[in-house]
C-alpha cells in the first residue's frame, strides 16, 4: 500500500528546499528571465520552478512509489525533456533542434514505456476507431502538441502551474472515479510539487515579496505539459484503461484550444506555428484591461469547467460522440472569439469605463 500522505508531504518539501537551495546560483550561471519587449516583468527572475518541481517529484516517487519500468522511464524521459529545457532556457536553442529533442522523447515513451495512442474510442458513431501502426505517430505528434501546448501558455503568473494542477487533479478524480486508487498517487504528488512553486511564483502579485519569485522556465512548461500527456494516454489506453479518449480533450481544454488557435492563426498568416506573438489567451484579457490576477482567475475557471465537463461525462457515461462534437463545437467558439477579439476588446473596455464614469 502506497503511503501517499507521505509522498505528498515529501514531494511539497523537497521541492521547497529545492527552490531555497538552487535559487541563489540562478543568477550566477544565468539562469534568469531578462525582462524584453514581450516581457513586462521587473528584474531578473529565476528560471528554476521546472527543475525544483521535477526534484521534488523524483525524489517522492523514487522513495515511495513501487519500482516499475514505467515509473523509471517516465522519470528518466523527464529528466532529459528538463534538462533540454534547461539549456533552452539559458540558450534559447533553435526551434528545430527543440522538437526534434521532443520527438526522440516521445518516442522513449512510445517504444520504451509501450504507451501510445492505439484507440481513439466510438468518437464519431461507427464504432472504436483503432489505430494501428499509425497510433505510434500520433503519439509522437500528440506529446509535441502537449509539450508546446503548456509552453506557450506559460506567460502570465501562477497560470503554468494552475493549469497543470487542474490538469493532474482532474485526472486523479477520474482514477478514483475507475476504483483505480492505486494509480492516483503520481498525479497527486505532482501537484504537491506545484503548490511550492506557486506559492513563490505567484509572491510577484505582492511588491513587498517580489523578491521571492520564480519563473517556471521552458524546463517545466514542458515537463508538465510530457507529464500530463502521459497520464492522459496511460489512463486512456489498453483493456484497463480509466476514462476514454474523448475525456482527455476537455482535461487540457484551454492549452490544448489555445495552441490549435494559435497555430491555425499562424499558419493563416504564413507564419511559423513557433514563432512568439501576444495573440495568446491571457495576452487577450489583459489588453481587454484585465489585471493579471483577474486574467488568472478567469482562466483558470474556465479550464475548471471545461474539466468539469469532461469528468461529469464520464461519470454519466454521456455518450463518446456526444462529448467529441460538444468538445469541437466549443473549440470553434473560442477560436471565432478569438479572431474577433478586438471586437470583445472594446466591448470590454467600454463597460469598464462606464462603471468607471459612474
Amino acid at each position: 500500500m502506497i503511503n501517499i500522505l507521505g509522498a505528498l508531504i515529501v514531494s511539497c518539501l523537497t521541492t521547497f528546499l529545492s527552490i531555497k537551495v538552487i535559487k541563489p546560483f540562478a543568477k550566477n550561471i544565468g539562469l534568469v528571465d531578462i525582462p524584453n519587449a514581450r516581457k513586462a516583468h521587473i528584474g531578473e527572475i529565476p528560471l528554476i520552478g521546472g527543475i525544483s518541481v521535477f526534484v521534488g517529484v523524483l525524489v517522492a516517487t523514487s522513495l515511495y512509489l513501487p519500482e516499475s519500468q514505467m515509473i523509471n522511464l517516465y522519470l528518466i524521459s523527464s529528466a532529459m525533456l528538463v534538462f533540454i529545457g534547461v539549456l533552452d532556457d539559458k540558450f534559447d536553442l533553435n526551434v528545430s533542434f527543440r522538437v526534434v529533442a521532443q520527438s526522440l522523447i516521445a518516442m522513449l515513451m512510445v517504444f520504451g514505456a509501450n504507451i501510445y495512442l492505439s484507440d481513439f474510442g466510438d468518437i464519431l458513431g461507427f464504432g472504436d476507431i483503432k489505430l494501428g501502426a499509425l497510433g505510434f505517430i500520433i503519439t509522437i505528434v500528440a506529446v509535441i502538441a502537449a509539450i508546446n501546448a503548456f509552453n506557450m501558455i506559460d506567460g502570465i503568473d501562477g497560470l503554468s502551474g494552475t493549469m497543470g494542477i487542474i490538469s493532474v487533479l482532474s485526472i486523479a478524480s477520474l482514477y478514483l472515479l475507475a476504483g483505480q486508487t492505486d494509480y492516483i498517487a503520481l498525479p497527486l504528488v505532482i501537484a504537491a510539487s506545484l503548490l511550492p512553486f506557486l506559492f513563490y511564483n505567484l509572491s510577484g502579485f505582492s511588491k513587498e515579496r517580489r523578491y521571492r519569485k520564480i519563473f517556471m522556465g521552458d524546463a517545466g512548461s514542458m515537463f508538465m505539459g510530457f507529464t500530463i500527456v502521459w497520464l492522459l494516454v496511460m489512463g486512456t489506453q489498453g483493456e484497463g484503461a480509466s476514462f476514454r479518449a474523448v475525456t482527455g480533450l476537455w482535461i487540457i481544454g484551454i492549452p490544448l484550444m489555445d495552441l490549435c488557435s494559435i497555430v491555425l492563426r499562424r499558419l493563416k498568416k504564413g507564419q511559423s506555428p513557433f514563432v512568439a506573438d501576444r495573440d495568446h489567451l491571457h495576452h487577450i484579457f489583459l489588453r481587454m484591461g484585465f489585471t493579471v490576477k483577474e486574467t488568472l482567475l478567469i482562466i483558470s475557471l474556465l479550464a475548471l469547467f471545461l474539466a468539469g465537463i469532461g469528468i461529469l461525462g464520464e461519470l454519466f457515461r454521456i455518450s463518446e460522440v456526444t462529448m467529441f462534437l460538444s468538445f469541437l463545437l466549443t473549440f470553434f467558439a473560442y477560436n471565432s472569439a478569438l479572431q474577433h477579439s478586438w471586437k470583445f476588446t472594446k466591448w470590454v473596455k467600454k463597460i469598464k469605463g462606464n462603471a468607471n464614469e459612474v
